[in-house]
This record gives structure tokens, sequence and C-alpha cells, in this order.
């Protein structure tokens, strides 16, 4: 059984983050070991939530891993909190990866054009950073445009997307994927690149009502759990775009459009179906 390391906050209560990454890769029959950068007690859109950092646990956590030998076949990283966390990352792809090792960024820093509180520029260049070492890194257009100095557009056409891809290429990740963009009216979708060879690869799906929370890290955990399973990149997104979109139709259908998250749950039946088809 592959194993993939999930590095992100996990919130007792919402929708997102460790949350979902751990039922979803788990529930497509791939092992997901995580290491918990904070614990909230609701995901950071309910007023009021309690925060407990763990930083200071990450270096132990990676100490006793590698004392008693664990090996991964990826490491997945999503919301990062600090900094300090950052870089203690690069110290797990130091003491953790391997030629064999995947390593899928998600750089979590914000969305519609904004970077989310508490982020600056300095952690916006750690973060390029560690993109740069990613096989495989998968921002949305905010984060791609702060990541890489490009003016942010909700508009822009073909050509646009075509320089953020490249300049995303630029950092050093070995393939990038856009995500929450796409060319046809009603639709969503990605839109990726292989660094190596410049061969572009897209998927649309139908766009169901407003936007909501922990789609993102749904989408992210859907494709690393596909790639484990020895799906080619452009169909493991095509397949986690899809879940995505199954998911926010069962939330729909069952009467909520709010900040709680998707009722990814309802649909994990489906993903299952479709990621052991022949």
């Amino acid at each position: 059984m592959k194993r993939i390391m999930s590095i992100q906050d996990i919130s007792c209560l919402g929708k997102c983050s460790l949350t979902v990454a751990l039922p979803v890769i788990s529930a497509m029959g791939v092992e997901c070991a995580i290491v918990p950068t904070a614990v909230l007690s609701t995901h950071s859109l309910f007023p009021g939530f309690t925060f407990r950092d763990l930083t200071e646990d990450l270096r132990p956590i990676a100490d006793h891993w590698q004392k008693l030998g664990f090996r991964f076949d990826a490491i997945y990283t999503g919301y990062l909190g600090s900094l300090e966390q950052v870089r203690l990352v690069g110290e797990y792809m130091d003491r953790f990866g391997s030629q064999d090792t995947l390593i899928f960024v998600d750089p979590v820093m914000g969305d519609h054009g904004k970077l989310y509180s508490g982020f600056d520029g300095t952690f916006v260049r750690e973060m390029a950073g560690l993109c740069a070492r990613a096989d495989i890194i998968v921002p949305n257009l905010t984060e791609a445009c702060f990541l890489t100095g490009t003016p942010y557009r909700e508009d822009g056409d073909e050509a646009y997307i075509q320089e953020v891809l490249d300049k995303l290429a630029a950092l050093g990740a070995k393939k990038v994927v856009l995500t929450g963009v796409c060319f046809e009216a009603g639709k969503t979708g990605f839109v990726g690149m292989d660094a190596a060879t410049g061969q572009v690869f897209a998927h649309a799906h139908e766009k169901i009502g407003g936007g909501f929370s922990g789609t993102g890290d749904i989408f992210a955990s859907t494709t690393v759990g596909a790639l484990m399973l020895g799906r080619p990149l452009p169909e493991a997104l095509t397949i986690a775009g899809d879940y995505v979109t199954e998911c926010i139709r069962a939330t729909v259908a069952n009467g909520r459009q709010d900040s709680y998250g998707v009722d990814f749950e309802q649909a994990i039946p489906w993903l299952v179906r479709t990621i052991h088809q022949e």
C-alpha cells in the first residue's frame, strides 16, 4: 500500500485541510500519515475559533519517524501558517524525500486576488522556494500571481494563463497546475503544464453555485491519491475536479451553501467507483 505524508492544519469541525485529506485519501485505498501543523476548534471562517500552534512538535515528529525508519511515497503539503513551518517542511523533504518520493505542494496563501490574513511578501518568497523543490504544484490563480509577480486578472485569456504557467514553471517545479480557471462560460476547471516538455493539459467541469470552503483541499487530496494509484497527472486531476463537482452537487441537494464545507462524505462512493474502474 502506498503511503502519503500530509502536512497541514486540522480543524476539529468544518471540512478542510486534514479533516478532508485523511478520509478522502484513505477511502481511495492509500495510507495517509498526518503531520498537523495546528489544531483549530473550527476552520477559520467561524467566529471565535480556538487555535493551537504545533510548530514546536514538527521536528520531534520527524525525529521519531526517522528513528523508526518510516518511508513515504509522497509528501503533500497544504496550508502552512508561518515562515518557520515552511522551513520545517523543507527539512521534512530533506529527511524523507528520495528520488522515488513525489513532492506535491498546494501553496495555500490566498484567493480572489488577495493574500489570506497574516501572509506577506516574505512568506510568498519562502513558499516560492518550497514550490521550486516540488514535482507538482497546484496554486489557484491568486497564489500563482503572487508567486510569480504577475498582476492578477480574473478576465485573463489563454495568452495570460500561458504566461502565468510559464512563470510558474520557471520557479523550478516539474509540473504546474492552475486551479479554478476555465475559458468556457458556466464552467470551471484546471490548466496544467509539464515544465520539461511544454505540454499543456486542461479539463473543464460544471460550475455549481458559488464558492465553497475546502474544495481546494479535496481537489489536491484526491489528485495525490489518484497519482499513488498509478493514474497519470491529467487523469488524476480530472478525477479530482469531477469529484469536487459531485461533492458540491450533494451539498446543494442537501439545501446547504455556506462556509461550513461540502458534503464530500456522500460523494465518496462515486469516488471509489471511479478510481477503481479498469
